[in-house]
Parts: structure tokens; C-alpha cells; sequence
């Protein structure tokens, strides 16, 4: 025999027909279903005075609430959002304010929002991140790594950023310059030197801080990565909040700092010195466990990727449309502009058909977004995550893969 399901307003019906049947008095019947006296004498009277449906639930707000705003000030703060539609709770509860009581700002924020009185604000949708990085390549050059030691005071009061570049297979420390700040010039100018010495690596794996990103740019682009992209070098992005995908990079710098900075130099000059000084020795003294006791040096080889006298122009395979992203930040597709992104201004991307209506845009071998005709958007759907070229070879634009693409369409 299955079990019989009862609801509390069933209980209360039950108890409600044997109260009116009168077989039982009111202490019989409360000592029967559990409940007190007093609590049966209520139901009784709400059957009695509402009927089968005075034994439902019934809310427990408050009628009233002592700390309630005045209407008077609701009313006197409404009229004056009418008076002034574009002032803040701040300016309306200023020296204008006709009367006594003065609510708080965030009281008032409140209110013009029940009346209706506030436009909602329209939440920029951060591009989404292409995911956790690829198994490292296990040779000098494939993949190197960058990033900013954190900041720092040397003795004579000024901030010290240090910049750090590291080959990922060997752990040739390729660069570690004391810098002022974490401006894209001077990190342009440290690895201009470092290109200029070493060659072009393959891919360069950075956080997702400044230089190396930018938080609300298509695929997250900064003005450094479309530098790295037009010398053939594919940017990598590590996940937010997950240094250890950059664990050999974060482990080298709480060496770093050990070594050098505890406690920092006297002046900044001393301090970078120092950091001349323990590179030298990291990449041709210290052993490395790694590396079979063997220091970086015995292991890494400069790139045969020369650094370019000239930045080339970012080349297309056949079979791809290219367009100029205008000063705008768009380009034009076919009659209408279609934005793309401030940091692409003035250079070269390509579209690659997908499906009837729908394409694929790039800039070198990344995938910015998708650009849906039957839309009739005014700008790119964003990547979702996972699917960055950087993170995944089979969204990289290249003629392999556009040919592969374009016989799946035709079939």
C-alpha cells in the first residue's frame, strides 16, 4: 500500500470537519492533531470567517513599517527627478531640497527606481577568454613567456616594475628590466631589444594585465599583441586568476625576488645591476633540476626567425576577404560598417565564410568573432571560450584549414 500524502491545509480541513461535527471538544482535537488551543481557535475562526479559503497560508509582512520613507518625501523627490531628469539622488537632495527630511542617497536611488524614474544601465559584455593554454612546446623558441614581477620602492623612493621575458622550454631568462611603470612603450622598447638579440619565438604566453590585454577589446587585444601578431608571433592568455598556467614563470620570480629585492637597492639603477647580475648567473652558472643539472644556457639556441628591418603586413590565404578596419574601429560589409575594434584601427583583417550568412573574422591567425549577416549586426559576436586560435589549431587561419573549411561547406 503506498503512503498517503497529506498537506498541511489538508490537515486543517480535517481538523475543521471534525470541530463541526462537535464529537470532540476543542482540547481533544488540539491534543489530537498537535497543535495548541490557541492555534486551533484561530483556524476555527478564519474557517468561520473566510471559508475554505481562510485556511491557506497567509503572508506575514508587516501591514506597516515604522521606518518606512515619509510619502511626503517620495512625492517631493519624484516631482523633483520630473523638474530635473538627468540629476542624481546626489544633486536632488541638495540645497534645493524643499523640505526638513533628507533621505539617504541610497533611499532616494531606490525610490526613483520603483517609480520608474531610472534608465537601466546597459552592462558591457567583457569578451570572453579563450580558455586554459595548450601543452607547452618542449623546445627553445616554440613558446616563451612574459610578465611583470610585482612593483616595488627602491631606497631612493622610486616604483620599480620589473619586466621579465623567459623561454619556456630551456628557461633562459631572456630579459629582466627595471622599468617605471607597466606602459606599453616601454615594454615595446625591452623587447625590441630582446627580438633584436634572440629572434622572434613562435608564441609569447602572457597574463591578463596590462600591456599584454585589454580587458574590453575583441579576443582581448592590446596594442603589444597586434605588434606580436604582425611579426608572426601568436599571443597566448592565460585563464584570470590561474597564475599557475605560468607556474615556471611565477616560480622564477619568487627566486627573483628573494635574491634581489629583500631588501630592494638604495637607487634604481643598483637595483636593475643586480638583476644583470643574477640573470647572468641564472642562465650560465645555476643548475637547473629540470634540465638534468644543466644550466639554461647549455640548452637554449637563439631563434632562426630574425627580427624583421621592416613590420610586414599581416598575409591572408586565398579564399579569404580581406578589409581595412577604418579609423573608427569598423569596417565596411558590404554597405554598412560593422565595428570591430579601436586597438585594429588602421590595419588589415579577413573574412572567411562559415555558412550561408555567417563569417569568420581574423586578424593574422586570430579569431576575433563571428559576423552573422542574417542578424544585421553592428558588430562581432564574440569567440566562446575554448575556441581562440591561440588555444586551439584548428581555428588558426591558414590555407590547411580554409581549404579543410571550405570542402565541409561545399558538401
Amino acid at each position: 500500500m503506498p503512503w498517503q500524502e497529506t498537506s498541511a491545509v489538508d490537515e486543517r480541513m480535517r481538523f475543521i470537519v471534525e470541530y463541526l461535527e462537535g464529537t470532540s471538544s476543542m482540547t481533544e482535537l488540539a491534543a489530537r492533531y498537535g497543535i495548541s488551543r490557541q492555534t486551533a481557535y484561530t483556524w476555527a475562526g478564519r474557517y468561520a470567517r473566510q471559508g475554505p479559503t481562510g485556511l491557506l497560508d497567509q503572508s506575514r509582512r508587516p501591514r506597516t513599517s515604522p521606518h518606512a520613507t515619509s510619502p511626503l518625501v517620495v512625492e517631493a523627490l519624484i516631482d523633483a527627478r520630473r523638474r530635473h531628469p538627468t540629476w542624481g539622488p546626489k544633486k536632488l537632495l541638495g540645497s534645493e531640497w524643499p523640505l526638513a527630511e533628507r533621505p539617504a542617497r541610497s533611499t532616494a536611488s531606490l525610490i526613483l527606481k520603483r517609480a520608474g524614474l531610472v534608465d537601466p544601465r546597459r552592462r558591457r559584455v567583457r569578451p570572453d577568454h579563450p580558455g586554459q593554454p595548450p601543452t607547452p612546446l618542449m623546445a627553445p623558441n616554440a613558446l616563451w613567456t612574459i610578465d611583470f614581477k610585482g612593483q616595488f620602492r627602491t631606497g631612493d623612493g622610486r616604483w620599480c616594475y620589473p619586466l621579465t621575458v623567459i623561454d619556456h622550454c630551456s628557461r633562459f631568462v631572456l630579459a629582466c628590466r627595471a622599468l617605471p611603470s607597466t606602459e606599453t612603450t616601454g615594454a615595446r622598447q625591452v623587447l625590441e631589444r630582446v627580438f633584436r638579440q634572440y629572434g622572434l619565438p613562435e608564441r609569447l604566453r602572457s597574463d591578463n594585465g596590462v600591456p599584454f590585454a585589454t580587458a574590453w577589446a575583441v579576443a582581448r587585444l592590446s596594442p603589444l599583441a597586434v605588434w606580436w601578431i604582425r611579426l608572426g608571433i601568436v599571443p597566448e592568455l592565460i585563464e584570470p586568476g590561474c597564475p599557475a598556467q605560468n607556474g615556471r614563470h611565477e616560480r622564477f620570480h619568487r627566486t627573483l625576488k628573494a635574491d634581489t629585492a629583500q631588501p630592494p637597492a638604495r637607487t634604481w639603477l643598483g637595483q636593475q645591476r643586480r638583476f644583470a647580475t643574477y640573470v647572468e648567473e641564472f642562465n650560465h652558472v645555476r643548475p637547473h633540476e629540470a634540465l638534468n643539472q644543466r644550466p639554461p644556457a647549455a640548452v637554449f639556441t637563439v631563434s632562426p626567425r630574425p627580427y624583421p628591418p621592416r613590420l610586414p603586413d599581416v598575409v591572408y590565404p586565398a579564399g579569404t576577404i580581406v578589409r581595412h578596419v577604418d579609423a573608427s574601429g569598423s569596417i565596411r560589409w558590404p554597405t554598412r560598417r560593422v565595428f570591430v575594434s579601436h586597438v585594429l584601427i588602421d590595419q588589415m583583417v579577413a573574412l572567411r565564410s562559415v555558412i550561408d550568412g555567417l563569417w569568420a573574422v581574423y586578424f593574422g591567425p586570430m579569431l576575433l568573432g563571428h559576423l552573422d549577416e542574417r542578424r544585421h549586426a553592428d558588430h562581432l559576436t564574440p569567440v566562446t571560450r575554448g575556441r581562440s586560435p591561440a588555444n586551439t589549431a584548428g581555428s588558426r587561419l591558414t590555407s590547411e584549414n580554409l581549404n579543410r573549411v571550405s570542402t565541409m561547406s561545399s558538401d
